[in-house]
């Protein structure tokens, strides 16, 4: 009904929904005239949802969204079961290969990491749940200086297109082997289910 609207509420709301596009940032006169808002409104909305981590303010003053909207979005069923299922192989492959491992998800606009586990080894790559960047060409790789990383795409999972990873300096990660690793989960993934969070073996 028409009294029970808080418009406070519906504004920040509207704020939210301008994300849902294929612009990853926005300027605060991108968003008031995306939004239709003034820019005093919109920063005493968006100040509370700094605060709540929904969005986030980069050092380059463009606002993105934060942290908070992933962590709901994986109380999803589905997501949440997937998180369940492949947490404890990321753990194994980042025990077993001393890198980076992380289940990474692709759309026609950007990559997302999604879950990671990191070796206990003081260099590794500081890869980060909600962390984007452009989807390239071919396989999902994340080009970063100084490191390398290996995907595998992961069949078992639903429509949506995810993959494994591993990610660690250049020199020390054997691109080789760690697609060898990824391939032996992948098929365990597919064949055991049951099995899947025993022991890998990098080879």
């Amino acid at each position: 009904m028409a009294q029970d609207r808080v418009e406070a509420v519906e504004r920040a709301l509207t704020i939210l929904e301008a994300f849902d596009s294929s612009t990853e940032s926005f300027t605060l006169a991108e968003l008031a005239n995306v939004t239709g808002f003034y820019k005093s409104t919109l920063l005493r909305l968006l100040s509370s949802l700094e605060r709540f981590d929904y969005v986030q303010r980069g050092s380059d003053g463009r606002y993105r969204l934060g942290a908070t909207p992933l962590r709901l979005a994986r109380q999803h069923l589905p997501s949440r079961q997937l998180e369940v299922r492949i947490q404890p192989v990321l753990d194994r492959l980042a025990s077993a290969s001393g890198e980076t491992a992380s289940l990474i998800e692709v759309d026609d606009e950007n990559v997302e990491c999604c879950l990671v586990a990191t070796p206990d080894t003081a260099l590794h790559h500081a890869l980060r749940p909600g962390q984007r960047w452009p989807t390239p060409q071919g396989d999902p790789i994340l080009d970063f200086a100084g490191g390398v990383m290996v995907c595998q795409r992961l069949t078992i999972a639903d429509s949506r297109a995810f993959w494994l990873a591993l990610s660690g300096p250049c020199g020390r990660l054997d691109p080789t082997a760690a697609n060898a690793l990824l391939n032996e989960v992948q098929s365990r993934l597919e064949q055991q289910p049951e099995d899947i969070t025993q022991p890998a073996t990098y080879p």
